[in-house]
């Protein structure tokens, strides 16, 4: 029985990441106020949002799967304080870390009409933090990590990752973001 729960854990996590780097690049994307071919922003707004929750869905497969496997000696006080683990304490530490992160940024998602827009944005910025924590997790304590497939998945997902980061903080994506912002306030007037 552990091993299938070891294979539930195991893809649960890859498809985890893989949700997550698509929700980054996602919300990157529709926060430039750029369509995606004959994607409208609404629609990528959805698909953030629906990546970001299957993400997290799959997250919770993960965990569940894990504190089922006997062989990860994972216990429920490992999901809410990091670093305690019996197996590879640090690495499973940052899956908790990202674990917490990834929770608190999902609250305040769905929370995002009651709260103010800068508890709201300076939260979400955590992202760009929760999203390498999930690598060096998956890296550290992945059973597949010395894969070539999986080191190769890796690696194109953090040249993705990186590039979208470099775009967002480059003129020509704040030029664009802050046009949108001209033209909402010249409709407000």
């Amino acid at each position: 029985m552990d091993e299938l729960f070891w294979s539930i854990a195991r893809t649960s996590g890859i498809i985890s990441l893989s949700l997550l780097t698509g929700s980054v690049l996602l919300g990157i994307l529709n926060r430039s106020g750029r369509p995606l071919g004959k994607l409208s922003r609404y629609t990528l707004s959805l698909m953030h949002r629906s990546f970001s929750l299957l993400a997290l869905l799959f997250v919770g497969l993960h965990v569940l799967s894990l504190l089922a496997d006997s062989y990860a000696k994972m216990h429920v006080i490992d999901l809410f304080v990091p670093f305690l683990g019996e197996t590879k304490p640090f690495w499973q530490g940052l899956g908790t870390v990202a674990l917490l992160l990834m929770l608190l940024i999902t609250i305040t998602g769905l929370l995002r009409q009651k709260i103010s827009q800068g508890v709201f944005n300076g939260i979400h910025l955590s992202s760009y933090l929760l999203w390498p924590i999930s690598v060096a997790h998956g890296l550290g304590n992945g059973t597949d990590a010395t894969s070539l497939w999986y080191q190769g998945a890796t690696i194109v997902s953090i040249v993705l990752f990186l590039a979208a980061i470099i775009w967002r903080i480059t003129s020509n994506y704040h030029d664009h973001a802050a046009a949108r912002r001209q033209a909402r306030e010249g409709v407000k007037q």
